[in-house]
C-alpha cells in the first residue's frame, strides 16, 4: 500500500519530466529548421529598424506555427507581438534581430570580410530572434497538447543596438500585462545569474558653422569640426571627474568634405554609461554643458539629439533562479572534432592575456547575484523596470570571445553559434513551462520587482517623448 501511496504522490512530476523530455527531443529534431532560419537572418545582416526581411520571416514561422501576429506595434515597422492563448499568467519571450554596421565576415576562424565594410551580425541576433520563436513554438505545442491556461507571446524587437526598440515598445504599453519576461543573449558561456547592466543615453551633437576657402579666406570661416573637436576635448577632461563606474566613448560621424573648405556642418556620437541611471542623466547634463561652450567658443550653433536612452537591468532573482534551473538540466555545447579546430584557431586571434578553452563552452556558471551594472548596456533594462524579467547567455561563440567582434561573426555563422542557440531555446522553453505550471511565482517576482525598484517608482523613458529613430542607421 505504502509503495502504491508513493507512486500516487510522484505521478505528477513524473508526468511533468516526461513532458519535458519529449518537448527538449522534439526541439532537438528540428535543430536544422531554426538553424537555416538563423542562417538566412544572419545572411541578411539588416541594421537597427531595417530588419525588414529579417523580421517578415521570424512573422512568418510563427503565424505558420498558429501564432496571431500584430506587425508594426509601437509605429515600429519591424516590431511584432505574436500571441497564443488567453488569460493569465500572461509569459513574454523577447527576440532580436538586428546586425551591427562594419563587421561583416565570413564563418571562417580568419578575418575575410563577405563585404568589406558591410554588417554583420557580431552581437549574435540571428540566433537570439531564432532561438526566442522556436521556444514560443515549442511551448505553444505544449500547452495546445495539455490545454495550458494562459497567454504565450513572443515580442520582435528591433534596433537593440543603439536604437531602443524596446523603449518605444515599453512606452507603448504593449508588455504592461505580461507577468515574466524572458530573454537571452548570444555570448562565450553559459550563465543565467540576476545580473545587472549599465544604463545609458547616446546622443548625436551636430554644430553649425560657416563655410570659408581655408587658405583664402580662413577669418571668414567658422569651422563646425573646431567645434566638435573642443567638444570632444571638454568632455575627455570630465574623465577625471565622473565616479569611476563611468563608460564614455564617442565617434565623429562628419568632420567635413575637404581639408580646404572650413567645414560648415560636423557631428560627433557620443554614449554615456553607468550602473544608475539617474547618474546617466546627470553626466549626460554635464555634456550637453561642454557642447554648448564649444559652440559659444567657436562661434557656431549646436543642437543635439537623443537618439537613445535605455535604464540598467533590474534583477529578477526569483524568475533567474529558475532559468539557471533549466539551464544545469539542458547543459553547455558541447564540440565536435571539427568545431574545436575551428574554436582553437579562433582563440589563436585573441589578444594575448586572454585565457580561454574550447572546454569552457561546456561549462554552466554558478548562479550569481549582481545588481551593479557591468559590461554593455540593453533595452531590456526598460522592460526589466516594468515586468519581473530573466534572462540567460548561452556559449554561441567560442569561449573567450567579445561581442561586437568578427570572431563573433565567424561562430554565428557556424554550427557552434546554432548550438548554443538550441540551448537558449530549450532553457527559454522549459522556463516558461515551469511559470505556466506554477503561476503563483509571477506574483513573488513581482513582490521582488517593486521592492528593488523601491516605493512610488514611475517609469520616464530615457528618451522623452520622441519618437523611434527609425533613420539612425541609414
Amino acid at each position: 500500500m505504502k509503495k502504491i501511496l508513493l507512486l500516487f504522490l510522484l505521478l505528477p512530476a513524473l508526468t511533468s519530466f516526461g513532458q519535458d523530455t519529449e518537448v527538449l527531443k522534439k526541439l532537438d529534431s528540428q535543430a536544422d529548421q531554426y538553424g537555416k532560419i538563423a542562417m538566412q537572418i544572419w545572411n541578411y545582416a539588416e541594421l537597427g529598424y531595417l530588419e525588414t526581411n529579417s523580421s517578415a520571416l521570424l512573422q512568418k514561422t510563427l503565424t505558420d506555427a498558429g501564432f496571431k501576429v500584430t506587425a508594426g506595434v509601437a509605429n515600429i515597422p519591424t516590431a511584432f507581438v505574436a500571441e497564443y492563448g488567453s488569460g493569465k499568467p500572461v509569459i513574454g519571450i523577447m527576440a532580436e534581430f538586428d546586425a551591427l554596421p562594419g563587421v561583416s565576415q565570413k564563418a571562417v576562424p580568419f578575418r575575410d570580410p563577405v563585404v568589406e565594410g558591410g554588417a554583420g551580425h557580431a552581437c549574435g541576433h540571428h540566433l537570439f530572434g531564432t532561438a526566442s520563436v522556436a521556444a514560443g513554438i515549442s511551448v505553444m505545442e505544449w500547452m495546445k497538447e495539455n490545454k495550458i491556461q494562459g497567454t504565450l507571446r513572443v515580442y520582435g524587437t528591433p534596433a537593440e543596438e543603439g536604437g531602443g526598440g524596446k523603449v518605444y515598445m515599453a512606452r507603448a504599453g504593449v508588455m504592461d500585462d505580461v507577468d515574466a519576461m524572458l530573454h537571452w543573449h548570444a555570448g562565450s558561456q553559459n550563465a543565467a545569474g540576476a545580473t545587472s547592466s549599465l544604463a545609458n543615453i547616446s546622443t548625436k551633437f551636430r554644430f553649425y558653422g560657416e563655410a570659408s576657402h581655408a587658405a583664402a579666406a580662413p577669418e571668414r570661416g567658422k569651422s563646425a569640426l573646431d567645434a566638435v573637436e573642443a567638444m570632444n576635448f571638454m568632455v575627455n577632461l570630465m574623465r577625471e571627474h565622473v565616479p569611476m563606474e563611468t563608460r564614455m566613448h564617442y565617434v565623429i560621424t562628419r568632420g567635413g568634405e575637404a581639408p580646404n573648405v572650413v567645414p560648415a556642418f560636423a557631428e560627433s556620437y557620443h554614449y554615456v554609461r553607468h550602473p544608475d541611471a539617474q547618474v546617466v542623466q546627470d553626466i549626460f547634463a554635464r555634456m550637453v554643458k561642454a557642447a554648448e561652450g564649444a559652440a559659444l567658443g567657436t562661434q557656431t550653433r549646436m543642437e543635439y539629439e537623443v537618439i537613445n536612452g535605455v535604464y540598467n537591468l533590474l534583477p529578477n532573482e526569483t524568475l533567474a533562479r529558475i532559468m539557471h534551473k533549466n539551464l544545469e538540466i539542458v547543459g553547455g555545447v558541447s564540440y565536435t572534432a571539427e568545431e574545436r579546430k575551428f574554436a582553437e584557431e579562433i582563440i589563436k586571434t585573441f589578444p594575448k592575456g586572454v585565457l580561454a578553452s574550447p572546454d569552457d563552452a561546456a561549462k554552466i556558471v554558478p548562479f550569481v547575484v549582481n545588481e551593479k551594472g557591468g559590461g554593455g548596456s540593453t533595452d531590456v533594462g526598460d522592460v526589466s523596470w516594468l515586468v519581473p524579467t530573466a534572462g540567460l547567455n548561452t556559449a554561441t561563440w567560442v569561449p573567450g570571445t567579445s561581442a561586437h567582434t568578427w570572431q563573433a561573426v565567424a561562430a554565428g555563422g557556424t554550427s557552434i553559434g546554432q548550438k548554443g542557440m538550441m540551448v537558449a531555446a530549450k532553457t527559454l522553453t522549459l522556463t516558461a513551462m515551469d511559470i505556466f505550471k506554477n503561476p503563483s511565482v509571477t506574483s513573488t517576482a513581482l513582490e521582488e520587482l517593486n521592492k528593488r525598484r523601491g516605493p512610488g517608482f514611475e517609469y520616464k523613458a530615457l528618451v522623452g517623448d520622441r519618437n523611434a529613430p527609425l533613420d539612425y542607421r541609414k
